[in-house]
């Protein structure tokens, strides 16, 4: 499983109150504050994050049911055990990253839902409408809402909830790039929160579904950081009770919940009586667990567990993520990528397929689009990437890297053809490592010095900030195809408040960004996927990244009923979900 893979990022130590690390959405950037030290042990979170990698059914709500023995009961605690790094802030708004958002999906909830079929929905909003120009965005809330701690849920609440998104101070990522269109949020009345928006923003309502979005009592966010990292306070069916580091948090029934989102069941409160929320980076020990009935639910499960679980008793959901695919982008702003044709020798090398089939088990789907298949804007150009040594040899002669030094390496005007490839060994699960290792066997053998460079986060995120790279592997998850303007327009380049900036293709093309800027514009469904379509071309045609595989979750239980996932970045939801054991 953050981004795709679910990503186990390392830890490092900064005081518990320092300026969190930049970080994507599918990247856990931590601050060394005690609880930060769970998860030093890198080498086997990589290990145990395989199920990242795709396989190919989709989970239909309820489809945790099937690894469910006895009758479905009330109450009782579930256990969750989690192989994606503990976060260092509850607080999705705070950075913005996967771990966060499967956590605060049972706590926080967002504006909007979205179903399997990608509709959007209403959850804490209960209807919209939007002016003609696309400027101006009225949300009607659900009247009679508190959040848990007795506040209610008013346009103020969500006025507040924009700012603390759009403050510097918060440090946010993905929230930040997702609202960077709303210029002010106008408190209509208690029921009404008018949304002017700077420029027409066609994705709003997907951003506004997502879990760093989600929102928040005023009243908690008010504490500071440092209290509201705790312990957020939300409308969600849990409330966060306790946090022990390195250990468990557990969450407790929200006894008044009455806001239910797309894939309820029934009114009112949940089933459970709370969760306990484990973090064991080691995936054979949650599949033990799992298998003796410790736990109920596992996530990031090895594909030979996978593989094996009906035959086991234990259910499998497969919930891919929306966004992007997993893939590699070239560093378009120096040399030798800032020259297209080595770029496509490059990627004309690399023949990733064979590693992809034979290193997964044969349960990921090579990708040839920068859209993840579950996006129904994606589109493929499989022809661009027809592996082709030749003809990669006569495009770098061609580009003048005609010599070779002693090592085979081709050279040019003294230069050696070398590509620093920064690896975090966290985001990258093992099977991955290894298939850029024979991407860089692939492309040596055409005079590429590939240098995989396996380094905790905060050094992967020191090479980005300081240029220092020439290919990087960094998926991304955002609800729809607007995933494409934060990785591929060149404001991306700009750092976000966090410090992260998420093109690291450092595409500057205007006329992508004019169809990018188009698409966002452009309210009509048909014919902004057309826009996403011609935009999806150039950025495949400027050979500046190179496909893998779709980013997918999988999540395994046994002896519970009713586990199912949103419909938007596709965390687990336990509002259904009842003991059977």
């Amino acid at each position: 499983m953050p981004h795709t893979p679910g990503v186990t990022p390392d830890a490092f130590d900064t005081p518990a109150t320092a300026r969190p690390a930049a970080e994507p959405n599918g990247v856990l950037a931590r601050r060394r504050s005690p609880r930060a030290r769970a998860l030093t042990l890198s080498g086997l979170a990589a290990l145990t994050a395989a199920a990242a990698l795709t396989l190919t059914a989709c989970a239909a709500p309820g489809a945790g049911d099937a690894g469910a023995t006895g009758t479905p009961q009330d109450g009782g605690t579930l256990v969750y055990a989690t192989g994606d790094a503990e976060p260092t802030c509850l607080d999705p708004h705070v950075g913005g990253n996967y771990p966060q958002a499967l956590i605060s999906t049972q706590y926080l909830e967002p504006m909007v839902g979205r179903d399997a079929d990608g509709t959007i929905t209403p959850w804490l909003a209960s209807e919209w409408t939007t002016s003609e120009d696309g400027l101006t965005w009225d949300f009607t809330l659900q009247e009679g809402v508190t959040f848990t701690d007795g506040t209610p849920l008013d346009a103020a609440a969500i006025k507040t909830n924009v700012e603390h998104l759009q403050d510097p101070e918060t440090q946010s990522s993905t929230g930040y790039l997702a609202l960077a269109k709303v210029a002010e949020v106008e408190v209509v009345d208690d029921t009404h929160a008018r949304f002017h928006l700077s420029a027409p923003d066609a994705a709003l309502l997907e951003s506004l579904s997502q879990q760093w979005t989600a929102i928040q009592s005023p009243a908690g966010i008010a504490r500071g950081m440092e209290a509201n990292c705790q312990a957020p306070i939300g409308t969600g069916p849990f409330v966060v009770e306790d946090w022990t580091p390195q250990q468990s948090v557990t969450l407790v029934r929200n006894e008044d919940y009455r806001t239910p989102g797309p894939e309820a069941d029934h009114e009112g409160a949940a089933h459970l009586d709370g969760i306990e929320w484990r973090f064991i980076p080691d995936a054979a020990t949650r599949y033990a667990a799992l298998a003796s009935g410790e736990v109920q639910v596992i996530d990031n499960p090895l594909p030979n567990d996978i593989a094996g679980a009906e035959a086991a008793g234990i259910a499998h959901i497969d919930a891919p993520r929306p966004g992007s695919v997993n893939r590699i982008e070239l560093n378009s702003a120096q040399a030798p990528f800032d020259d297209i044709r080595v770029r496509e020798a490059f990627i004309r090398a690399a023949d990733p397929s064979p590693g992809i089939e034979s290193l997964t088990q044969g349960t990921a789907t090579r990708s040839f689009s920068p859209l993840a298949s579950t996006e129904p804007a994606a589109t493929s150009a499989e022809q661009l990437f027809k592996t082709d040594a030749a003809a990669a040899a006569k495009l770098l002669d061609a580009a003048g890297w005609t010599e070779q030094n002693a090592d085979g390496v081709r050279t040019k005007d003294g230069k050696a053809l070398t590509v620093r490839f920064p690896v975090s060994t966290n985001q990258s699960v093992a099977a991955e490592q290894s298939l850029f290792e024979q991407i860089q066997a692939n492309t040596a053998a055409v005079g590429f010095d590939v240098q995989l460079e396996p380094v905790d986060l905060s050094s992967w995120y020191a090479a980005l900030g300081a240029n220092e790279y020439e290919a990087v592997s960094a998926p991304y998850t955002k609800v729809g195809p607007d995933v494409l303007r934060i990785l591929y327009h060149s404001d991306g380049i700009v750092p976000a408040p966090s410090g992260y900036f998420a093109n690291h293709a450092q595409l500057a093309d205007p006329e992508l960004d004019a169809l990018l800027d188009q698409a966002s514009d452009t309210l009509d469904e048909d014919a902004r996927t057309k826009i996403y379509a011609d935009a999806q071309q150039r950025i495949l045609e400027s050979f500046t990244v190179l496909p893998l595989y779709d980013q997918q979750n999988h999540f395994l239980t046994k002896g519970v009923a009713g586990v199912t996932t949103l419909g938007t970045v596709a965390t687990p939801t336990f509002v259904n979900a009842q003991l059977t054991q």
